[in-house]
């Protein structure tokens, strides 16, 4: 295999980092470049060592001029709480920064990968969501920064290819969990084993009949990586999650099952826009990248569950 320079921004996030040790388990060089507003130097800090990684502070709304291969565009903060903190940054992270990243790929002629996500999908009146649904988004709500900013990265990367012929590929992101979440990124499966690993009480949003679909990171990086493997007439967009389909109150009986915890379930009204079913169509994936997630939620949640006893026992991770 040849090896790559790969640039990963917003390698040192949830998903980057996963990606960043699974690309120098491969044997590429990997360039991580992070601005650090949600990521985290402690998520790369057993790879700062590795002579093939190299960690750059760097915000991708400002132009980058280095030499690489392959890029792949992760950056945005990809929580409620953390992209509507500064939601017009979102908005630019999104926009100015895939046209900066576009513009590095076509310089260096690299291959270029877009992180997009089932929120381009909004509250679907379709479901499962295949790629040709358009979505049912609302451009002037809270959580808009990050559903239209994505949506407008994907027309920014398929206008390249069509002006410039660039090989662009897209892949849209459903509910991803592992070791690495944030505690406080207010994300439904880190918010549920934090409240029952504390004893406190499990909050559920509305009656918790809202359904999602939950891929453990494991899965997703392997995606991911495929896609970026496919010839030039591959380019997406493409949904990479995992099909099955589970009630926002099952997910917290589950915890709570894991966890051994007896917190009990208080109810809090829905967020505005908050989509009521989400459940991936994941046919192209498996016809064009060979690709099905193949961790079931009760072993991810198992796994992720250590990692946050780990985390909130204050104990080095891996101690």
């Amino acid at each position: 295999m040849t090896t790559k320079r790969v640039l990963v921004t917003g390698g040192a996030g949830f998903v980057g980092s996963h990606l960043c040790e699974r690309l120098l388990g491969q044997g590429h060089e990997v360039l991580c470049v992070d601005n650090f507003f949600t990521g985290a130097r402690a998520n790369v800090a057993h790879l700062l060592g590795h002579p093939r990684f190299e960690l750059m502070r760097h915000d991708v709304t400002f132009p980058l001029y280095v030499e690489v291969d392959e890029i792949y565009n992760l950056a945005c903060p990809a929580s409620p709480v953390h992209y509507q903190a500064d939601p017009v940054q979102t908005t630019k992270t999104s926009v100015v920064g895939a046209i900066n990243m576009l513009r590095l790929a076509k310089r260096v002629k690299a291959k270029i990968l877009q992180a997009s996500t089932s929120e381009v999908y909004g509250d679907p009146d379709v479901h499962p969501q295949p790629e040709s649904y358009w979505g049912r988004v609302n451009p002037i709500g809270f959580r808009s920064c990050y559903d239209e900013g994505k949506r407008c990265a994907e027309t920014l990367f398929f206008d390249y290819r069509r002006q410039h012929g660039m090989p662009v590929k897209v892949v849209r992101i459903f509910n991803t969990y592992g070791p690495r979440m944030h505690p406080n990124d207010g994300r439904v499966v880190s918010n549920l084993i934090v409240q029952a690993l504390r004893g406190e009480p499990i909050t559920l949003y509305g009656e918790g009949t809202q359904t999602r679909s939950f891929c453990y990171v494991d899965d997703l990086v392997e995606g991911l990586i495929r896609m970026m493997e496919t010839g030039p007439a591959v380019t997406g967009p493409v949904n990479l999650g995992n099909p099955g389909e589970f009630t926002i109150r099952e997910l917290a009986d589950l915890v709570r099952e894991l966890t051994g915890s007896t917190s009990e379930i208080v109810h809090r009204p829905l967020p505005p826009d908050d989509p009521r079913q989400r459940r991936p169509d994941i046919a192209q994936a498996e016809e064009l990248l060979g690709w099905a997630p193949t961790i079931p939620l009760r072993e991810g949640l198992a796994r992720t569950i250590d990692y946050f006893r780990t985390v909130l026992s204050h104990k080095p991770v891996g101690a």
